[in-house]
């Protein structure tokens, strides 16, 4: 039972799903983080969902499909290359194309390159070293709460940021359970993800 609920919270929690938690923050809890109109929010958030986590699921399951994965899971080194890879091309790609839309605010470009940076740099990671993506994931999902909080006056950061913790608490402890990762890989990959996400997020909102 204990291992069920492990890989449930691991499947529903992961790191793909982080960026529409980012992008849900930002655009709908911080209204005045950005000047996107109220209107095309809902759009530009189903954009970002669609591009960043359905496509690149429905990749992922074409991977386990074929054979080319051996499990979604990709509890070992090398079948993280393929997979992690093509989400950081897919990623780039989705950068570029709100980039090239100068209508929009620069802002989404520039929180989604954040984001990218962090998957390019835990890809290459992984070419070697099975850093945590999970932890990547949740650290940067705990920094860009701190960020809004520390930045926006009228954003009250205390729930948030304790629900962030929770949740970060639970999928590494999960994580362990399962013995998908060492602790060692659990903390380096929350401390990068925090890091590189507390940087970049602080300085778009500077």
């Amino acid at each position: 039972m204990g291992r069920i609920f492990s890989l449930i919270v691991s499947v529903v929690l992961q790191p793909l799903v982080i960026p529409s938690l980012v992008f849900g923050l930002m655009l709908f809890s911080v209204p005045e983080s950005t000047s996107i109109p109220q209107e095309f929010k809902v759009r530009i958030f189903y954009l970002i969902v669609l591009s960043t986590l359905a496509i690149p699921m429905i990749t992922i399951l074409g991977l386990r499909l074929s054979g080319t994965l051996k499990s979604v899971h990709m509890a070992e080194l090398k079948d993280r290359a393929i997979p992690f890879s093509v989400t950081s091309i897919y990623y780039v790609l989705t950068v570029y194309f709100l980039y090239q839309k100068k209508e929009l605010d620069p802002i989404l470009w520039q929180v989604l390159g954040v984001i990218t940076l962090a998957i390019v740099g835990l890809t290459l990671v992984t070419f070697a070293w099975k850093m945590s993506a999970h932890m990547t994931g949740l650290g940067g999902l705990v920094a860009v709460v701190v960020v809004l909080g520390i930045r926006f006056p009228t954003f009250q950061p205390l729930y948030p940021l304790l629900a962030s913790l929770i949740l970060t608490g639970l999928v590494a402890t999960v994580r362990l359970y399962l013995e998908a990762h060492r602790p060692i890989e659990i903390y380096v990959g929350l401390l990068f993800g925090f890091v590189l996400c507390f940087v970049g997020f602080s300085w778009i909102w500077a």
